[in-house]
């Protein structure tokens, strides 16, 4: 049974009206992904997108990957790179897959990238994912799996 999405949340909430607003969709079997342009009240330091946006823009794709899988998952762990300044203006590509599968836990990674040829990395996120809410009808044998992709 799949969890029941908060309309509310800051990041992909539609019913937020102080929130991001990014709507997220399922990208391949096991990731998500959504865009979003840099927002002046979303600035952090003269002209640059806050790195606390970006990361809450990668940690939002790390649970939408995992719960188009049906596996309703909150962040336990994150490491997060900042490659470059993301100037406000700028159309982003934001996009996470689950790499890994050991039982209640899951390896996923999250890229923020440029929206244009040069598909640039701005910033990336790797993260241990915790399942919550009630367990899935998946077998021993799905249980077990190591790797997704």
């Amino acid at each position: 049974m799949l969890a029941t999405k908060d309309s509310k949340c800051y990041v992909c909430g539609p019913d937020n009206p102080l929130g991001l607003q990014v709507p997220f969709r399922p990208d391949g079997p096991y990731g998500s992904v959504a865009r979003y342009r840099a927002r002046p009240e979303h600035g952090g330091w003269n002209g640059i997108l806050h790195g606390g946006v970006i990361f809450a823009l990668m940690d939002e794709a790390l649970g939408w990957a995992l719960y188009y899988q049906n596996h309703p998952a909150v962040t336990a762990r994150a490491e997060t790179k900042f490659h470059k300044p993301v100037p406000v203006g700028t159309d982003v590509v934001v996009k996470a897959w689950v790499v890994r599968k050991r039982r209640r836990l899951f390896e996923a990674h999250a890229e923020m990238r440029t929206e244009d040829a040069e598909s640039t990395l701005l910033a990336e996120t790797n993260a241990t994912m915790c399942r919550v809410g009630s367990a899935d009808t998946k077998s021993k044998q799905e249980e077990q799996e190591d790797v997704f992709a």
